[in-house]
């Protein structure tokens, strides 16, 4: 039902993802979240077009992480973060994390193979039904995204939806 997968830049981590449907303790997962009770990234499936943009921010969160150089506090707000095409921080916690009113979540896990991680734990918080994360694109908000993303028509016709949002995940930092 999760997917795990190695951080081929950095092998001694793992990111682990988990989505769920029909939650309805999001008010407390976020306050959790916020209170260091879950070591994830609760993130809104809605704005997410597939697993590999989850990897993308994580990855890049865990490398800015390493060097020092998050622009937030802590991996997980990073990772949120890396998800948004802007710089404007809490821009991207109000479009790319929960709200108190979200009936789905994604959470992401980042741990170093080295630690133990109870993914069981994680799961025993969330009052709702887990679904295989090859699923998110089924919460999808394809308008929402396109408009946030800026992506226009003829670039659909060259690539992927998923092409054009990593592309501009990638390029935040140059411009």
């Amino acid at each position: 039902m999760h997917l795990t997968q190695d951080l081929e830049l950095f092998p001694e981590y793992t990111v682990i993802q988990l989505l769920f449907k029909d939650v309805k303790n999001a008010t407390e997962l976020r306050k959790m979240a916020v209170n260091g009770e879950i070591k994830g990234a609760l993130i809104n499936p809605s704005m997410v077009v597939d697993a590999f943009q989850i990897l993308v921010a994580a990855n890049k969160a865990v490398h800015l992480h390493k060097n020092g150089k998050m622009k937030t506090r802590s991996l997980y707000s990073e990772i949120i973060f890396n998800l948004s095409p802007t710089n404007n921080i809490s821009e991207a916690f109000k479009r790319f994390g929960i709200s108190d009113s979200d009936s789905a979540v994604l959470i992401v896990l980042v741990h170093n193979k080295d630690e133990t991680l109870s993914v069981d734990d994680i799961i025993s918080k969330v009052d709702g039904q887990q679904v295989a994360v090859d699923r998110v694109s089924d919460f999808t908000d394809v308008a929402k995204i396109k408009k946030l993303y800026k992506v226009a028509p003829q670039e659909e016709e060259c690539g992927s939806l998923l092409d054009a949002v990593v592309c501009r995940m990638a390029m935040k930092d140059v411009a």
